[in-house]
């Protein structure tokens, strides 16, 4: 029998390819951006990384009582996440941004979009539904972050420190994604399974958008 990520997986590879083929993530694969192009990229990602501790926290406040025994990972998780917001910002200082500028700014549309669709699903649908989020932003990472850090950084010659954010979100993070895997196969209730799957495809869509609507200083 197919194991519940699997099915995850094999049932969004059509969005995780549309996301992927996105021309700003094909062009950082290919070393092609600009600084200024790197830097909008942090700013909208510090503006959604900056909820991901608090939205599992609200998962967490609001799951029904077959899904207690989700708390114990949530809470592994919240130490794992807890501080990445301020890693971005000091990648951002390190390649030459402003990062107070960004820490005061308003995200753009699509990052708050994505965030207060989170939300809804938390609050008002199922809570459960969050790790739909978790899979694309998990899954995401390690396919392509060490790939276009070491790509942008090559043809930007930033410093190490300006990659800390998608270095650890890369292939050294594939710990934490066998950690979700295992959480993720042992939802087993089909409300849940069928609310994630529903998630992942909109938050594939969405977290494209953030892509496609960034500033572009290349091309």
């Amino acid at each position: 029998m197919e194991s519940f990520f699997n099915h995850l997986t094999s049932n969004t590879a059509a969005d995780r390819a549309s996301l992927i083929s996105t021309p700003v993530i094909q062009d950082a694969l290919g070393g092609v951006l600009t600084r200024e192009d790197y830097l909008a990229f942090l700013e909208q990602a510090y503006h959604h990384v900056k909820h991901t501790v608090p939205l599992l926290m609200a998962t967490g406040s609001r799951l029904r009582p077959h899904q207690q025994w989700v708390l114990e990972p949530i809470a592994e998780y919240i130490k794992e996440e807890i501080g990445h917001d301020e890693w971005i910002l000091s990648d951002i200082a390190a390649a030459g941004g402003d990062s107070e500028r960004v820490r005061q700014s308003e995200p753009g549309a699509a990052a708050e979009m994505m965030v207060a669709y989170a939300y809804h699903q938390v609050d008002r649908v199922n809570p459960i539904g969050f790790f739909g989020m978790v899979h694309v932003l998990e899954g995401t990472s390690v396919a392509l972050a060490t790939r276009a850090a070491a790509s942008i950084q090559t043809a930007l010659g930033l410093p190490d420190q300006a990659f800390s954010y998608l270095n650890s979100h890369g292939s050294l993070d594939i710990d934490h994604v066998e950690f979700f895997k295992t959480l993720i196969n042992n939802i087993n209730h089909p409300e849940d399974q069928v609310q994630i799957l529903y998630c992942a495809k909109r938050f594939y869509w969405l977290y494209g958008e953030i892509f496609r609507t960034l500033p572009r200083l290349t091309k």
